[in-house]
């Protein structure tokens, strides 16, 4: 029979040492490790670090006045993609970050 359910410190904890590295450090963790507890979350944050840094480059592209079929273009994507995906973010405050 189971017993009382004891979670993981290292997988409960994971999370927060991957966002405290560097984004180097991200890949080659998840390039390099076959254990999916270790790579997966290393992937995901790597996301959400290229979507941050896609939204901020888009924003200072709009404030220099790039075309959204420009942006598009440099992103490899179509411009309804593009312009969907950010048509209600406000770009015009984060590129004043």
């Amino acid at each position: 029979m189971l017993t009382e359910s004891i979670p993981s410190t290292y997988a409960d904890n994971m999370g927060a040492a991957l966002n405290k590295r560097s984004p180097a450090d991200l890949a080659v963790s998840a390039a390099s490790t076959r254990d999916p507890a270790v790579g997966l979350p290393a992937v995901a944050s790597m996301r959400r670090l290229t979507e941050s840094l896609e939204t901020l480059h888009v924003a200072n592209a709009r404030q220099l006045g790039w075309s959204w079929r420009e942006i598009a273009e440099a992103l490899g994507v179509s411009k309804q993609t593009v312009h969907r995906k950010y048509k209600s973010v406000d770009l015009e405050r984060i590129a004043d970050v």
